[in-house]
């Protein structure tokens, strides 16, 4: 059954009425609504706000490497250590390492500019953080509803947004519903605001319906994929953080790699690849594990005979913006707002959006509690992007426009111009480069490629997909459709698998889809239950025939000091 015509058997849907409505519950949206309440509190104001939260509780979904800059923490809970926020680990030292296929070459901290630098910076859980905020956003009277997922915008008659409804409950597979059933809520907010993470489901479609991207450079994304390890007590440094470039990449291929010393023993690791990259047979995934085999990073899991005695205690993935200001879209529209990474605010050459999605919450928020308490609803919050403009987010992000698309040029064009900004123009530079393309237009034909060997997994250090994802604590109900939907069941066979190998089985880093069978029954299997809402398939598809939906509230990751 459609969902029109479930509505139309079991409507209509209840319906709660609020000031706001923030949909999603990580940083961003969090940080929107304690700003609205605390702004109230100094008011002597009444303002409701709701957030909804798709994960089991806030931090459930929430994935990031993370080191965190606290300056807009300062500003949105200036005693935030006395309340015990989980940033205890101060950065110590950094390093920046260049790797060839054998040896790494670091760069001397004084020659790093200063983007690179992240002295009173902290490494964080950003889970615990995300947990942390919704807790203070609890206590000033904010309603969070956990495990229910957005799934559909709702308009009033004159365009505008008037809030979103939540998914139906106890749908089977064929998309009937079964005895569980149970029929979504709606949310009608004077302004809604948007901050479900890069490539938001319901953000995208409003991105579309109001033309918000027009004039602006295609958004790009990179895929992060993230361990968390407990390593020898005599290979730990408390608070030092280390990137890398190079191996495994080839020169031509955005991406590197972090490992950064969290408190108690335990490391955390990933790799992110740009979603730009041309050739069909790279994987990720593979690539990460790869690079976790080099002789600079395998130091930190082994012992002194060679045997690798760390463990791992989790696993993740999880696209990041990676476009930079140029490709921020109109973030206002009738009724509403995007922000955090929803609208695409992180700073990729500090690889950071936290901070960022902290302050476009805030400033949110202020325009927000400004509009409703002068009896506006509706409209454009318009003071939202004018004091974003005014702020020291805009400042760093226009200064570092150029990062990631310098780096079309290759590693070492794009390493050497990025120090040419940044030592010698001090980000003050007269031009800018644009990218015309979005990420699944990158894409070469199979045929112009070379296939790329993999090393098979060791069970040790590297590992498959499926016992990655098995520590990820992801889960969906059995009995509920595909969140994973084909705009066209011919198109993976007919054009994905015969022109481009079959990319979405190299591409995905949880084992969601596989080509099964053989000659003309040739199919594409997708395991949706292995999802981790990562939505690098929604991005990277060639032909943008798969379409990330909602499922049900609560399913997916279910993260643990990630």
């Amino acid at each position: 059954m459609t969902n029109e015509e479930i509505l139309a058997q079991f409507g209509p849907r209840e319906s709660m009425e609020y000031d706001v409505v923030v949909v999603g519950g990580g940083p961003a949206g969090l940080s929107t609504a304690i700003r609205i309440k605390q702004l109230a509190a100094e008011k002597n104001q009444e303002v409701s706000v709701v957030v909804l939260e798709k994960g089991s509780e806030p931090g459930a979904h929430i994935l990031s490497g993370a080191i965190m800059d606290p300056k807009a923490l300062n500003e949105l809970i200036p005693d935030w250590k006395e309340k015990g926020a989980p940033l205890t680990q101060p950065v110590t030292d950094d390093a920046y390492i260049f790797l060839s296929e054998k040896s790494g070459w670091r760069t001397p901290n004084m020659l790093l500019p200063p983007f690179a630098h992240n002295h009173g910076n902290y490494i964080v859980r950003l889970g615990d953080v995300t947990k942390w905020l919704g807790e203070q956003a609890e206590a000033l009277g904010v309603e969070i509803f956990p495990g229910f997922a957005a799934a559909e915008v709702l308009y009033s008659e004159t365009g505008a947004v008037k809030g979103v409804a939540t998914g139906n409950m106890g749908i089977g597979k064929e998309g009937e519903p079964t005895d569980s059933f149970q029929l979504g809520m709606e949310l009608l907010g004077k302004y809604t605001i948007f901050a479900e993470g890069a490539r938001g489901h319901l953000g995208k479609q409003v991105i579309a319906k109001y033309r918000l991207d027009e004039g602006r450079d295609p958004q790009s994304f990179g895929i992060g994929i993230k361990e968390l390890w407990e390593i020898d007590p005599k290979k730990h440094q408390p608070g030092f953080v280390m990137h890398t470039a190079g191996w495994p990449m080839e020169s031509d291929t955005y991406g590197g790699a972090f490992l950064y010393h969290l408190d108690g023993n335990k490391v955390a690791l990933g790799f992110v690849t740009g979603l730009n990259y041309t050739n069909p047979y790279l994987s990720p995934f593979e690539e990460f594990q790869r690079w976790k085999t080099h002789p600079n990073i395998r130091y930190y899991f082994e012992n002194d005979q060679g045997e690798v005695t760390a463990k791992r205690l989790s696993y993740g993935a999880r696209a990041i913006n990676a476009s930079g200001i140029n490709s921020l879209p109109k973030t206002v529209f009738p009724g509403g707002a995007l922000i955090g990474c929803d609208a695409g605010y992180l700073n990729v050459s500090r690889i950071k959006g936290s901070h960022s999605a902290i302050k476009t919450g805030m400033l949110a928020g202020e325009a927000a509690f400004e509009a409703v308490t002068a009896g506006r609803q509706h409209d454009e919050l318009s003071a939202y992007p004018k004091a974003f403009e005014e702020s020291w987010l805009y400042t760093e992000l226009n200064k570092d426009r150029n990062f990631k698309n310098w780096f079309k040029y290759g590693l070492t064009v794009g390493t050497v111009m990025n120090g040419f900004e940044q030592f010698v123009l001090r980000g003050h530079m007269p031009w800018t480069l644009h990218r015309t393309k979005a990420d699944h237009e990158y894409l070469k034909p199979a045929s112009e490629c070379k296939p790329i060997a993999y090393p098979k997994p060791d069970g040790k250090l590297t590992f498959d997909r499926l016992s990655s994802v098995f520590i990820s604590n992801t889960n969906h109900a059995e009995d509920q459709p595909a969140h994973l939907t084909l705009k066209n069941a011919s198109v993976p066979v007919q054009i994905n698998l015969a022109k481009y190998a079959g990319p979405e089985a190299r591409y995905c880093p949880a084992g969601v889809y596989e080509f099964v069978g053989e000659g003309s029954d040739k199919r594409l299997q997708i395991n949706a239950q292995n999802c981790v809402h990562c939505k690098t398939c929604d991005i990277k598809d060639p032909t943008q025939n798969i379409v990330w939906v909602t499922p049900e509230g609560g399913g997916g990751p279910n993260y643990s000091g990630m």
